[in-house]
């Protein structure tokens, strides 16, 4: 359902972009788009969404935290290994005074 909904809409921005019907062609795509979004079906389903939305945020929130620490804990942990310091090494520098 999901991918026809976005077909329908590329479809249409393409056509509005590519037309050359000219305005009175857009303002009637306009007019039907605009008495499609004030539907009652239509707006209730966009209530749905929008409740589904608000009661999912927490558990989305949560989600993407809990594995961005994750994420920051493992980089951490592979920039720490590539960047220590080598150990200095003693120079064996020939002594001077015979």
């Amino acid at each position: 359902m999901r991918g026809k909904l976005l077909l329908l809409v590329g479809v249409g921005v393409g056509y509005v972009l590519g037309t050359r019907a000219g305005r009175e062609r857009y303002d009637a795509m306009k007019k039907n788009v605009t008495k499609i979004w004030h539907d009652p079906r239509v707006q209730t389903q966009v209530k749905n969404a929008e409740q589904f939305a608000k009661d999912k945020a927490p558990d989305v929130v949560d989600f993407v935290s809990d594995n961005a620490k994750k994420v920051v804990s493992q980089v951490r942990g592979k920039t720490t290994a590539k960047t220590a310091p080598a150990k200095p090494v003693a120079s064996k520098t020939p002594s001077t005074t015979e």
